[in-house]
């Protein structure tokens, strides 16, 4: 019953931890702090996959989004003129804030309307062994070629905007 309790509170902490990042993103104004922001909620994220017994996409979570995606943001926004970084008063913000508002009532409504009882099964089956060997077996040449090509693109990317 301890170990149960000890998931539960990880869960909300980790949920909180993730709110917490996804709406400092939004209330910031700097572009790099949103994306720091950005990457604390991924990695909320992974750790409440973690709290689901989801270890697989808890880890591409991290690698795929806290990693690529978030490297990719700061190459984006150290790439741009500092003038355009500013996260500039925008005039959509009321009907974004009432859409939020709408979104977050219909997935309360769903959450009260649910039957939440727990069915009793047996434990999920770990793939991350067998998809870890067919990444370095049988899928390895696929897999080092599509990581050179993102490098030779963000290459290419870098030298594109350089300034001269």
């Amino acid at each position: 019953m301890i170990e149960d309790v000890g998931v539960v509170v990880a869960f909300w902490v980790l949920a909180i931890i993730t709110l917490a990042g996804a709406l400092g993103m939004v209330a910031v104004r700097n572009l790099l702090h949103a994306v720091y922001l950005l990457i604390l909620s991924f990695v909320g994220v992974a750790g409440l996959y973690i709290t689901l017994s989801a270890d697989f996409v808890a880890v591409t979570q991290i690698l795929i989004y806290a990693g690529a995606v978030a490297i990719l943001l700061i190459f984006a926004i150290m790439l741009t003129p500092r003038a355009s970084r500013d996260n500039a008063e925008g005039r959509y913000w009321r009907p974004a804030a009432l859409m939020a508002a709408l979104v977050a009532f219909i997935i309360g409504f769903a959450a009260l309307a649910t039957d939440w009882r727990v069915v009793s099964r047996g434990p999920f089956p770990q793939t991350t062994e067998a998809i870890g060997e067919a990444l370095l077996d049988k899928y390895v040449l696929p897999f080092e070629i599509a990581g050179v090509l993102l490098t030779v693109a963000l290459i290419g990317a870098v030298v594109l905007v350089r300034e001269d």
